[in-house]
């Protein structure tokens, strides 16, 4: 898996695969790693390809949601599709994070 991280207009997209879950978590995390080490990073998790996201794929994004906190930066997903939603509205995601359903 290759995480593609793609650079645009001032911020920092990141194009996720279709499943995160326990046996690419760990990957997906490394593949983000170097998108986190900016001050003030503007970034973008880009969902459009996702249909299914397991605990292990949360706490990814909730430890890159602290990062960039960390370093006063922004980050929201965008384009979620309906299943994957409700898992992050079900488990208080959408209380923390901006999260923009596909059009």
């Amino acid at each position: 898996m290759m995480t593609e991280i793609v650079k645009e207009g001032g911020k920092t997209i990141i194009k996720t695969v279709d499943r995160i879950e326990a046996s690419n978590a760990d990957e997906f995390e490394n593949d983000i790693q170097s998108a986190l080490q900016e001050a003030g990073v503007n970034l973008e998790m880009d969902c459009a390809e996702l249909t299914y996201i397991a605990s292990s794929g949360l706490r990814v994004i909730q430890k890159t949601m602290r990062a960039v906190m960390k370093v006063k930066g922004q980050f929201k997903l965008v384009n979620v599709n309906p299943s994957v939603f409700k898992v992050l509205q079900l488990t208080g995601f959408t209380k923390f994070i901006t999260v923009e359903q596909k059009p």
